[in-house]
């Protein structure tokens, strides 16, 4: 090919680039072997796309030219092959053996051999040369540095590598150049030339008189070129990005992933998310839909290239065990059909949402403005505000002016966020607001936005690129992505008419949001600045809102025509068109029906005064409930995330809420017992306050209610017990009729008899003189792992069988003590050490592939397949007190020093980054919050330090409040929340949550009553619900972990027998760990060596009940002795 050939490619690559035909350059690249796009073959091989991988290299080498390509095709192979052995897919090993490394033995046999005997091992890391392979992320990044050197080293890739330097849409330029040549050669010029094609020469029509040549450019319909979009500007908080994000395809509802690209196209310079450059051009203009599909795909101006279905990918992070997708089953008892009861809001109730893990804590929004937070467990209303501008004069002027001439303010959505830490309401004007989540009575305002012009009709939590944001959609035609700061990300233009719904969803690693509109299109954007993907026609071509299953694999519509027909629909995502259309709707509605899904198997919507039920697999109507009547003709409902409880509203302004089987068992879970037989004689109590300086006064009051006034959402003070400390939040009772209404019916449950809970003990587990210093359970959940005070590490591992069908841990089994064929131990370097002095240290890889510990002398790092020593360091003095991960990064872990120091280290290179200094003692906890980018240390001298993970510069010091007298001494520990923003502080005082954005403590408890003795760990459960504590009196603890109450105490006598009690060695836990997925199961190390696992009873199924935000107690205390005694009877009887 011709020089000039060769730099009309480039020009056509730049062209393909700039007009986003992402698979069409890859191609091409390919197929004319001029460049070679390095960033989009790094891209292929992170995600795994071992194919596209070789297919792309092909073009420019095949595996025997030389021996940097075979190095290359080698280096890809073996890699496809181990991570095929690492998800355990031996058939799919083999094969890649036999087609794909075979090649390779006639020029090493033993390597091939040696490969080949890898199928014989059940984990590959047990060959020592591969005893380094962490996960499957690493392991591509590390392969990819070596094949760069080999790419950019091997001469056929020489000036292939680098793009030529162009400016922008230099095609076009030549073109527009051509056609000025061409008109000035025209006998009869005019001055408005129309090109219409590129196909012939261009020449002008006669006019009526000749006319003097001007310049032509060349318009739009001749060749397209690219809208420039305004950006957002460049200091927002996601970086600009060419390449990953231009992403450019919804295809077939965007159900998979496809080819992607890196070249820069330099053309949209917007703030938008990252997103997996994975999608392929999509076409811009309507053409004429398909009837029965009843959808408008786009068309490009330039050619009639068809929507093509993306290739489905998966990333791959972590080695993970293969679970089986379980088909959804039920009956219709799993329905909640049954009226559990009726809360009475007083207004008119617009929307409602049930907080996606307290099961009966419902969210409602009202036609008066009105956010109500009830606690429907015990019918109690949490929170109650009227509505009101927060700060009138952010807001735009014109809102301003209309707020009093205009109707009064109503509720038009409220959601939850995915996590349950925030909540927000969309109003029929201008505004949302967002209000943060603490816990009980902590519902506090956020966020305040002039969001829309006119009403804002949607609002839904979104985790583009695991960044928390909000999108919102109103009657100004336009939808918004907002940033939990208030920052706007994203603006999409491109509805004709008022936005209706909005729903963000996650399709592999492909983010995006379905939006309808009251015309009835439904329209489909990325995050990004590229305007809408898709234009599809819903059925009634009127109001419609969309929700996919709770599993996200099926996708659903709901919605009313202008003539009053209701449609509900299943959508082929495949391909944009309806799957399935149910049947059951009877009447015409004057408004629009509400649906909503569950369960991964039902569906249900509001209309003719009744709720009706279809099974997602059968169009005809499964059953219907009146709810005992008083419904309007179309109810609003909301299902609960299990399934169990529906919230449906009536026609005079109340809630019903119905329960299935399981609801109702939950929901007297919550209740407890009758009102009736708790109405003891109120008398003073002695209250206990803790001062702004820690000092504990006690002083004689008459009966109050402690509780913190529900109408303000100011922010919290520190909570003691589970009540308000500070005097303002104590509210003087009008009469004692007003305290008995406010005493609610609770009481801690106790298990003192083994018949009430589960509890296993762990095989070859005691021993007498070396006590359970750590413990913690492996990632996966299907292992236990102890290190003990003596520098050995034990791990336990359940099988999965028919007792155990899922493999994980559970106090129904008992597991096997685990040991590789080679009998080791997993022993730590104590050479020189002064076991009694040491402080033992754990910590375990995300993939559990291996443990990191210390007993006092060198860090030693082990495989957990071969339990062999893969690499020691960090040799005393000063000795290793804490090991924490990097969240982001396996090689990179913060060291708690016995010297009050932490080093951040990096194994990979062997070599100490930072030396933080903050501490007087010696280093008891770390802590890493992804969300805030902070570590957070404890220290034996009772001080948390908050670090900065981008500089590690020290943010903050904060001593956490002790007893009066008490010296500042004593194991600190932390732990974040779920939210990665409320943090747990444990000491052997006390319990405490701090709010860490501002290192500020919101809750407290100290130990009295039967949990009267010191603390020796706490834990949180692994949804954050539940906090395990154990006591040095043998004694457990389980509390709410939003208001520190305590909801179960399971004494000694429950899970030690009476042999060990009546001994002469007073047995109690060390340690605590909390299970990885169930929340509900703990284990314990002994300071006898033992370990034990224990669980509710199967009737029971958890920890108690929850302890309602006021309940009449006051410190959290039972009422008296007797009441607790009666309180263990009834748990036994049930």
């Amino acid at each position: 090919m011709s020089s000039l050939s060769r730099e009309l490619v480039f020009l056509i690559l730049q062209f393909l680039e700039e007009e986003k035909f992402k698979e069409s350059v890859h191609r091409l690249e390919q197929e004319s072997g001029f460049f070679f796009n390095l960033k989009y073959f790094e891209e292929k091989v992170h995600a795994g796309e071992w194919e596209e991988v070789e297919k792309y290299l092909s073009g420019f080498t095949k595996v025997d030219d030389n021996r940097y390509s075979m190095k290359i095709f080698f280096e890809i192979r073996k890699q496809k092959y181990l991570e095929a052995l690492d998800r355990q897919d031996k058939a799919k090993a083999v094969e890649i053996l036999v087609n794909d490394l075979k090649v390779f033995s006639t020029f090493n046999e033993d390597l091939y051999k040696e490969i080949t005997q890898l199928l014989t091992l059940g984990n590959f890391r047990e060959n020592e040369q591969l005893s380094k392979y962490g996960d499957t992320k690493t392991a591509r990044s590390i392969m990819l540095i070596e094949l760069k050197k080999l790419i950019e080293a091997n001469p056929l890739f020489r000036e292939k590598l680098v793009f030529p330097g162009l400016k922008s849409s230099r095609l076009r330029t030549l073109i527009n150049q051509s056609l000025n040549w061409q008109h000035q050669l025209c006998k009869n010029p005019r001055p408005n030339p129309d090109i219409k094609t590129l196909f012939t020469d261009h020449t002008c029509n006669p006019p009526n008189g000749p006319l003097a040549p001007t310049p032509v450019n060349l318009p739009i319909a001749a060749v397209a070129k690219p809208a420039v979009y305004t950006s957002l500007g460049a200091h927002g908080p996601f970086p600009p990005t060419a390449a990953a994000g231009n992403a450019n395809a919804l295809a077939g509802w965007m159900a998979n992933a496809a080819a992607s690209s890196s070249m820069q196209a330099g053309v949209v310079s917007a703030s938008s998310i990252p997103l997996p450059p994975n999608q392929v051009s999509l076409l811009k203009r309507p053409i004429t839909p398909p009837v029965t599909l009843g959808m408008v795909e786009y068309q490009n101006p330039d050619h009639d290239q068809l929507m093509k279905r993306l290739r489905s990918t998966q990333s791959v992070e972590e080695v993970t065990y293969p679970t089986v997708r379980q088909q959804a089953s039920g009956s219709l008892d799993d329905l909640p059909r049954t009226v559990a009861f009726t809360l009475h809001q007083g207004s008119a109730v617009t929307s409602m949402d049930f907080h996606p893990s307290h099961n009966t804590l419902l969210l409602v929004g009202c036609n008066n403005g009105e956010i109500t937070l009830w606690e429907a467990g015990v019918r109690d209303k949490l929170y109650s505000k009227s509505f009101k501008i927060w700060d009138i004069q952010s807001c735009t002027l014109p809102f301003q002016a209309s707020i009093a001439k205009d109707a009064p303010f109503s509720v038009s959505r409220v959601t939850w966020s995915p996590d349950g830490t925030f909540c927000g309401a969309a109003f029929s004007k201008n505004l949302i607001h967002l209000y943060a989540y603490a816990g009980p009575n902590d519902l506090r305002q956020h966020l305040e936005i002039d969001a829309h012009v006119g009403a804002v009709n949607d609002i839904a939590f979104a985790h583009p690129n695991k960044q928390p944001c909000f999108v919102t959609c109103g009657d100004d035609k336009l939808i918004k992505v907002w940033d939990l700061t208030g920052r706007k990300l994203f603006n999409f233009e491109g509805h004709e008419a008022p936005v209706y719904s909005i729903c963000p969803h996650q399709k592999e690693n492909i983010q995006f949001i379905f939006s309808t509109a009251i015309d009835g299109k439904i329209k489909a954007w990325l995050y990004d600045n590229m305007g809408s993907r898709v234009d599809y026609d819903a059925p009634g071509h009127w109001c419609t809102t969309m929700l996919y299953s709770a599993d996200g694999s099926r996708l659903f519509s709901c919605g009313t025509g202008k003539d009053g027909d209701s449609f509900l629909v299943e959508w082929n995502e495949s391909e944009g068109a309806i799957k399935r259309t149910y049947t059951g709707f009877r009447k015409k509605s004057a408004g629009v029906v509400q649906f909503d899904t569950t369960q991964n198997h039902f569906l249900a919507v509001g209309e003719d005064s009744q709720i009706k039920f279809w099974d997602m697999d059968n169009v005809n109507l499964l059953t219907s409930t009146e709810a005992d009547g008083g419904l309007p003709s179309l109810p609003r409902l909301r299902f609960n995330k299990e399934g169990n409880l529906l919230a449906v509203t009536t026609i005079d302004n109340g809630i019903k809420i119905l329960a299935s089987v399981a609801g109702m068992r939950s929901l007297r879970s919550v209740e407890g017992p009758a009102f009736e037989a708790l109405k003891p004689a109120i008398e003073p109590a002695n209250v206990k306050f803790v001062g702004s300086n820690g000092q504990v006064s006690g002083s004689s009051v008459a009966p109050v209610n402690c509780k913190a006034e529900r109408s303000s959402p100011a922010r919290p003070s520190p909570i003691l017990n589970g009540v308000d400390s500070m005097s303002r939040s104590i509210e003087k009772p009008r009469n004692l009729d007003d305290i008995n209404d406010r005493i609610k019916p609770w009481q801690l449950t106790e298990i003192v008899d083994p018949v009430h809970c589960r509890v296993i003990t762990m095989p070859d587990s005691t021993d007498c003189v070396h006590k359970v210093a750590k413990l913690l359970y492996t990632n996966s959940g299907v292992g236990l792992l102890a290190l003990g005070s003596n520098g050995i590490q034990k791990l336990w591992k359940w099988a999965r069988n028919e007792q155990n069908p899922s493999g994980k841990a559970t106090a129904n089994v008992i597991p096997q003590h685990w040991q590789p064929n080679s009998g080791l131990l997993m022993t730590n370097d104590i050479s020189g050490v002064k076991l009694e002095e040491a402080v033992p240290c754990i910590a375990l890889s995300k993939n559990d592939s291996y443990v990191m510990s210390a007993t006092g002398g060198k860090v030693s790092l082990f495989n957990m397949m071969t339990f062999k020593v893969m690499t020691t360091f960090m040799p005393p003095p000063p000795a290793s007190t804490f090991l924490a991960f990097h969240p982001q990064d396996n090689n990179i872990i913060a060291i708690g020093m016995e010297d009050s120091t932490i080093h951040i280290y990096n194994v990979r290179i062997d070599e100490v980054k930072s030396k933080l200094k903050g501490h007087q003692r010696h280093i008891t906890g770390l802590a890493f919050s992804s969300n805030l980018n902070i570590l957070v240390s404890s220290g034996a001298d009772a001080q948390l330090c908050i670090w900065s993970i981008d500089s590690w510069e020290k943010r903050k010091l904060v001593p956490i409040q002790l007893p009066a007298g008490k010296a500042p001494n004593g194991d600190t520990r932390v732990q974040f929340h779920l939210d990665q923003v409320r943090l747990l502080v444990s000491h052997e005082t006390q319990l405490a949550i701090y709010d860490a954005s501002k290192m500020e403590r919101t809750r407290q408890w100290v130990p009295q009553d039967a949990l009267s003795s010191l603390i020796s760990y706490a834990t949180y459960s692994c949804n954050s619900q539940l906090v395990y504590a154990s006591f040095c009196n043998g004694n457990i603890g389980v509390f709410d972990a939003d208001t520190l109450r305590l909801r179960c105490r399971v004494a000694p006598s429950a899970y030690l027998s009476q042999t060990v009690l009546n001994g002469s060695q007073a047995v109690q836990p060390n340690v605590i760990a909390a299970h990885p997925q169930d929340p509900n199961q703990f284990a314990i190390g002994l300071n006898d060596g033992c370990v034990k696992v224990i669980e509710p009873s199967e009737s029971d199924s958890k920890w108690g009940a929850s302890p309602p935000a006021d309940n009449g107690v006051l410190n959290g205390r039972v009422g008296s002795s007797t009441a607790a005694s009666n309180q263990a009877t009834d748990q036994a009887q049930r």
